[in-house]
């Protein structure tokens, strides 16, 4: 059964960390969160003459993970646990920020120096109340070992970050089920892409363009809420002029109380008064 969509969101842009660009579907005021994601930036793209790079300084996280996956451009970054490494385009890093951790994401000096295109996705996702306060965990899948697969056609292709799919699997471990895959649909591609009942599941737009489901077309920076089934349709019409990407996201919904506020997300308002003390007292 192909999944129909229920919904469609236009992300709106802002400013994060230091004041680069994001342009955000979700926490919008369509839809504060879609269980189990909390949100999903996309970082640019934007292209920086040498000096003037922004990335997002020092800020503590709670109780939740970050997904950090790179297009183009370097970013470095470094925590409270004295933590350091560096992301390349087509590289991951998965955060569990857990119990609590101070992070820091910034252009690489390189990037700095000469300048240049940056473009990549952060994906929040949503700890079990019996994980957000496990200790602080990353898993850094540099491009070359991402599983990726294509289309007999050769038409779409897909690099697995979390999940299956075209018979490649993820190497990253997830607290629950979740898929996260980059597709490419050159034109004429059609592709069913098996997912499980269970999982709630959208799709990102951020290139070109696609159809999803039953042939809802979606343009750059829209997202699609996809209703029950068992597999998604992704495809780009024949007479496209260029490839279209996008972001397939799922998971199993936690249905758990959210209590929110900036970079802590807990179950309750005592938990999250509890973050923000143990974040003031240097606990993290």
């Amino acid at each position: 059964m192909i999944r129909k969509v229920k919904d469609v969101i236009t992300a709106h842009r802002q400013l994060e960390g230091g004041g680069f660009v994001v342009r955000r579907p979700f926490p919008s005021a369509g839809a504060r969160e879609l269980d189990p994601f909390l949100l999903l930036d996309e970082m640019g793209p934007s292209d920086y003459s040498p000096g003037e790079a922004i990335g997002a300084p020092d800020h503590p996280h709670r109780g939740f993970e970050t997904v950090t996956y790179l297009l183009s451009g370097e970013m470095q970054h470094a925590d409270s646990a004295g933590h350091r490494g560096k992301l390349g385009p087509g590289d991951v890093q998965w955060m569990t920020a857990g119990r609590g951790v101070v992070h820091s994401e910034l252009p690489s000096e390189r990037l700095m120096r000469e300048g240049g295109r940056l473009h990549g996705f952060q994906v929040w996702v949503n700890l079990p109340a019996r994980d957000k306060m496990v200790p602080a965990h990353y898993q850094e899948i540099p491009k070359d070992r991402l599983p990726s697969a294509r289309t007999d056609d050769a038409l779409a292709s897909v690099r697995v970050i979390a999940g299956e799919a075209l018979g490649a699997r993820a190497v990253i471990e997830t607290r629950t089920p979740i898929l996260l895959q980059d597709w490419t649909l050159e034109p004429g591609a059609s592709v069913d892409v098996p997912v499980p009942r269970d999982f709630d599941v959208y799709a990102y737009v951020f290139e070109g363009g696609a159809t999803v489901g039953e042939g809802t077309r979606l343009d750059e920076g829209q997202l699609a809420i996809l209703g029950g089934g068992d597999a998604v349709r992704l495809a780009r019409p024949r007479e496209s002029g260029s490839a279209g990407r996008l972001l397939l996201l799922g998971g199993v919904p936690l249905h758990e109380p959210v209590a929110r506020y900036g970079p802590f997300v807990m179950n309750s308002e005592a938990e999250v008064r509890q973050a923000i003390a143990d974040f003031r007292r240097g606990a993290f």
